[in-house]
């Protein structure tokens, strides 16, 4: 760590200045950074060198001044000798409240990931969900394992954070608590979060992830086939509760929604579009944007299944939603009556509908960003996959095309 500092002392014309002495200041740069302070004596500026930072003269009085900032060159030394034996950050700002005596707050990684897991609690349903809390206390969690462990502790003042710090804690997710590569990249970009805030409001004056650069690699995405999807589709169910399950699960593999999104789908959000026919039109709940879907037959067909559903008529709900947890164990049960050999997930819906529905029908990219809701199409490209079926189709014509001599 730089630690060097230097120090000038210099005369300072005041405002509607019209002779006479001038205060002495001295400016403390550490690093490039600087901070002026008054030295709280003046000079008469004919008996300033500006060359050597002092009166000039033989007088008991020149003598006195240049001694006195003497005095303040040494103590100013001695503050930074402090700091570096304390190994704390030498800092424009250390560096000046350690020579007045002003003490400077310590500011706490835990304390401020606390305050910020309050802030979002509170905001939950105007700007953040459940879930988004969820994540964050389990990165709380986490991070307080890796002090108690690394360091003996419960907290750590921010300016002890560094590429060591970081990459250890990474070490310590994907070692210890056997996280995978994809969700303890998470919790480092929660850290990320708290490091940028503290950056924003000048606490910290280097960024510790400068240098960081995560390997995890994002899991591919699992869809189902049209073949899957017309085996649940056309499975005939005796329990009634697997039966609606199935019909949730299959109308979001036709729409995209997600789970959050079909749960709160009311029958007011269906209307008519430019084509004349039906369409869905929501907003996510994830990031309140806006979702316009056509819907698909197969989609139609299930909606008029559950028109006289007494919870969806008292409610005003489109579909008789249960819990997600609920959803995800039933699903197990129909991929097995099934002879879906996939681990079947609700949020598979969602792949599906952007991989098997719409890509590999030539859909555009472009046109499942937009009914999916997504606020960047590299999100979109996550869901997508490009079927070898695809491949196989382009390919074909890119041949004929060859053979016809118009390529």
């Amino acid at each position: 760590m730089k630690s060097n500092f230097h120090l000038l002392f210099y005369i300072r014309k005041q405002k509607n200045y019209k002779g006479g002495v001038m205060p002495i200041y001295m400016r403390i740069t550490v690093n490039g950074k600087r901070a002026d302070m008054s030295a709280g004596r003046d000079c008469d500026p004919a008996k300033w060198s500006s060359r050597a930072g002092r009166a000039i003269g033989t007088k008991e009085e020149v003598k006195a001044l240049n001694n006195y900032l003497d005095s303040l060159q040494t103590k100013l030394r001695n503050a930074h000798q402090v700091l570096i034996d304390a190994n704390q950050p030498v800092t424009t700002e250390s560096l000046q409240n350690q020579f007045t005596g002003k003490i400077q707050k310590s500011r706490f990684l835990m304390q401020l990931f606390k305050e910020h897991n309050t802030k979002v609690k509170a905001l939950i349903g105007n700007g953040f969900e459940a879930n988004t809390l969820k994540g964050y206390n389990t990165s709380e969690k986490h991070l307080t394992g890796y002090l108690q462990k690394e360091y003996g502790k419960t907290d750590i003042e921010i300016n002890r954070l560094n590429h060591v710090f970081i990459t250890g804690f990474e070490f310590y997710l994907k070692a210890e608590c056997k996280i995978s590569g994809v969700s303890a990249a998470k919790y480092i970009k929660h850290l990320k979060k708290i490091v940028n805030h503290c950056i924003a409001n000048n606490w910290l004056e280097q960024n510790p992830f400068v240098n960081f650069r995560s390997t995890a690699k994002a899991k591919e995405r699992t869809f189902l086939t049209q073949q899957e999807l017309d085996a649940i589709t056309n499975k005939k169910f005796a329990i009634e509760r697997l039966a609606q399950v199935r019909d949730v699960f299959v109308f979001c593999c036709y729409t995209g929604l997600s789970y959050a999104d079909v749960k709160k789908l009311r029958r007011n959000e269906i209307g008519i579009g430019m084509d004349g026919d039906k369409w869905i039109f929501t907003s996510r709940q994830k990031t309140d944007t806006s979702s316009r879907i056509p819907l698909l037959p197969a989609a139609v067909e299930i909606l008029n299944r559950y028109q006289d559903h007494p919870q969806c008529e008292n409610q005003g709900l489109l579909l008789p939603v249960l819990s997600n947890q609920k959803m995800n164990a039933y699903l197990k049960e129909i991929a097995d009556l099934s002879s879906v050999i996939k681990h079947l997930t609700f949020h598979l819906a969602r792949h599906t509908f952007a991989t098997t529905v719409t890509l590999s029908n030539n859909v555009p990219i472009e046109t499942v960003s937009k009914m999916l809701g997504h606020t960047n199409i590299k999100t979109t490209q996550h869901y997508a996959k490009i079927l070898d079926m695809k491949v196989s189709q382009d390919m074909a014509l890119l041949k004929e095309k060859y053979k016809a001599g118009t390529c």
